[in-house]
């Protein structure tokens, strides 16, 4: 029942890093998927989060088949919406946004999800989504009509991160956001790992190797790349070598 879960405890607890792939459907063409499963499968992918702020004409449901069916890396939803819930995923991460004052995306939104996802067959992973301040104003900042923790407060990052930790959310999920300038700061991140027990996701402006590979030393767990890939594709084997070599150095340490 909480298969993911657990792999990501574990990741934890054994200093693993684990590399996923955002994809967002209304981008997603069958050419840049079979690009991007090529790649994946030819390196160490560990998921795919699938999902995005605005998506139409059945564009979930119809890029998870399409992975689904050529590859076994898993899915989770990444939802940008209480209506992405699709049963052929493997599991979706039930984001509450905790680092703003909206409601709706507080509880409102889980609450109409709710009977959904009860009689759906999916893992549900309650996950806290902490949005940092990128340099930019991103899809979700607007969407979601909050504003981010600023980039320099790590005391709010962390106070927020322990809070949700309290509340029981199984994950924090730090994000500076698609086509931010610039990723959360090695200190937040080395900051709230020192804090907290739980998994911590780090996503957006991870846009180098380089930069995965400070951003997986500094103590997260999972790293997820989007924007950067849709851009170059090619990133994606050097990411995830940084990413790895840093559990290797993880366990050299050991």
């Amino acid at each position: 029942m909480n298969k993911f879960q657990q792999q990501f405890n574990e990741a934890v607890l054994l200093k693993q890093k684990k590399f996923a792939i955002l994809i967002d459907p209304d981008k997603a063409t069958e050419q840049h998927l079979d690009k991007i499963i090529r790649l994946s499968n030819e390196s160490v992918i560990d998921y795919f989060f699938v999902g995005g702020s605005i998506l139409v004409n059945g564009a979930l449901e119809k890029t998870i088949d399409y992975l689904k069916s050529k590859t076994k890396i898993p899915v989770i939803i990444f939802p940008g919406a209480q209506t992405q819930v699709y049963n052929k995923a493997d599991a979706i991460l039930l984001l509450s946004l905790i680092s703003g004052r909206n409601p709706e995306l507080l509880i409102g939104n889980h609450v109409q999800a709710a009977a959904n996802l009860k009689n759906s067959k999916l893992e549900i992973m309650p996950t806290g989504y902490v949005l940092i301040d990128g340099g930019i104003e991103t899809s979700v900042t607007y969407i979601s009509n909050t504003r981010p923790i600023p980039a320099n407060k790590t005391e709010i990052a962390v106070m927020t991160c322990i809070a949700g930790e309290m509340l029981g959310l199984k994950n924090i999920y730090l994000e500076a956001g698609s086509g931010a300038k610039f990723p959360v700061s090695e200190t937040m991140i080395k900051e709230v790992r020192a804090q907290v027990n739980t998994p911590i996701i780090v996503g957006g402006g991870i846009t180098s190797p380089e930069i995965a590979f400070k951003i997986a030393q500094a103590g997260a767990d999972i790293l997820v790349v989007g924007n950067a890939i849709e851009k170059e594709s090619n990133l994606l084997i050097g990411i995830s070598e940084a990413i790895k070599s840093v559990e290797r150095s993880n366990n050299l340490i050991k």
